[in-house]
């Protein structure tokens, strides 16, 4: 596995943890037990404990925060939900984890011009059933129940991605507190603008390493007027890729297109008791009128016939699609699951939609060829796919496997003119493959607007890139 050069800790100078107490009281915790859940990752990567916790209930919060640390020299990692899977969240200089979990408020909706605003702690799910009244909701699925701040950091995206876009097409603007303990705002709510810099498309997908976002400004879409679920076993990987090629060409806008292998969905099977043949299999939704939905879905219908499809299954109810993309969510910790007491290692690329079923296959086939159990599951309506393995922790062997088939993964997309992530992001794990992808003088622009804007390296050190 490669080894990302970690910052050198940034122990607490004297004075500081009593500086923190009397600003911030019980909101700021130093118990292991909380230091140590701040300090583990969802995916492989070993625990790392902050120094203390410090909960933020407003933006004056951060701004005290970010001043403390500042004075202080001491490093700072925005928290949310923790569901990032490449490492963002650990506090690699230890320092304060600044967990923004309790600014979950949504602070107005506008109904006429389709937008909302919202603090970045309230989870995307609390969102929507906060719309529900309005007619309208958030599309940005990535699978985890993840917070908007942090969605916004990541630059997420996931199941609703081929219609809607990602977090980059979803946010009009932000509110963000720069490491001079400033609170600046990048955009307004107009639908487009000219002015100067694009600050709010910098922030998104920084994870966390120029400043700490505290605002949200979100466009919203319409309820559908109808919405339908479907399923679709093939023969092949190929045959199911090449459906849904064939979809866009026919101009089907469809709205959920994903992709699980047959190890996948057997492990989906065990977990959620779906009961699917265990084949590739594409799970659809469809959305619009109910003509509409209804056109959609034959079209696909025969489209996958054509391509060695079998038995298409679609539903029209609410609880089908709630169990069918519930168990789609899970698909990270049901191919984990596959082995007893495994840990989780998952990767992504995302590759131009013409060369995507190659990509799948030759990387199946190199799943294949391995001694860990692993599973493959896409956005395949956009390129981008997954490879999830389950791996025994008392065995290192198997992680320098796994190691050297993500770069292989990687490696491959590459030659496809693809990206080492699609959504994921970079963190910790894909720093080297960031160079390979864009090269080191493109690094080095990424590493001088570091510098520019976080001089003293105060934010989420080590991540994206080494000093």
């Amino acid at each position: 596995m490669d080894q990302i050069a970690s910052p050198a800790p940034r122990p607490f100078p004297a004075g500081f943890a009593d500086a923190l107490a009397a600003r911030f009281g019980p909101a700021c915790q130093m118990g292991e037990a909380v230091r140590a859940q701040h300090g583990a990752s969802e995916s492989h990567f070993p625990t790392v404990l902050p120094d203390a916790v410090v909960f933020a209930a407003s933006t004056a919060d951060v701004v005290d925060c970010v001043n403390l640390c500042r004075e202080a020299g001491v490093a700072i990692v925005p928290y949310g939900a923790g569901t990032s899977l490449e490492g963002h969240t650990l506090p690699l200089a230890g320092g304060i984890s600044l967990d923004l979990t309790r600014m979950d408020a949504v602070v107005e909706v506008n109904q006429t011009d389709f937008d909302c605003t919202v603090q970045p702690g309230i989870r995307r799910e609390a969102l929507n059933a906060h719309l529900r009244d309005t007619g309208l909701f958030f599309p940005i699925d990535p699978g985890a129940n993840a917070t908007i701040g942090g969605m916004a950091a990541t630059r997420a995206s996931g199941t609703n991605a081929v219609r809607y876009g990602t977090m980059r097409e979803a946010v009009l603007g932000l509110e963000v507190v720069t490491s001079q303990g400033k609170v600046i705002r990048t955009g307004r709510r107009a639908r487009k603008s000219a002015a100067g810099y694009d600050l709010t498309r910098l922030y998104i997908g920084s994870e966390g390493t120029l400043g700490i976002i505290t605002g949200i400004t979100l466009r919203l879409h319409p309820v559908p007027e109808a919405i339908m679920a479907a399923t679709c076993p093939f023969d092949s990987l190929e045959g199911a890729v090449e459906t849904v090629v064939q979809a866009f060409h026919c101009g089907v806008p469809m709205a959920r297109i994903e992709l699980l292998d047959a190890m996948q969905v057997r492990a989906v099977n065990l977990r959620a008791k779906l009961g699917l043949t265990e084949a590739p299999t594409l799970f659809f939704e469809f959305h619009g009128s109910p003509h509409g939905v209804a056109e959609q879905v034959e079209t696909v219908k025969a489209l996958a016939a054509s391509n060695g499809g079998g038995d298409f299954q679609w539903s029209p109810r609410a609880e089908d699609r709630t169990r069918l993309w519930r168990a789609r969510h899970e698909a990270y910790y049901a191919a984990v699951a596959l082995r007893p007491n495994a840990i989780g290692w998952t990767s992504d690329v995302c590759v131009p939609m013409s060369r995507l079923a190659q990509c799948i296959v030759e990387t199946r086939a190199d799943l294949d060829r391995s001694i860990v159990p692993a599973t493959i599951v896409g956005h395949v309506g956009d390129g981008n796919f997954h490879a999830i393995f389950s791996i025994d922790p008392t065995a290192p062997h198997e992680m320098d496997e796994v190691a050297e088939i993500n770069r292989r993964m990687v490696a491959r997309a590459l030659a496809m003119d693809g990206t080492c992530t699609g959504e994921h992001g970079i963190g910790i794990g894909k720093q080297t493959m960031l160079v390979d992808e864009l090269g080191e003088d493109a690094v080095d622009v990424m590493r001088a607007l570091k510098q520019a804007l976080d001089p003293q390296n105060l934010f989420n050190p080590g991540k994206i890139f080494s000093a």
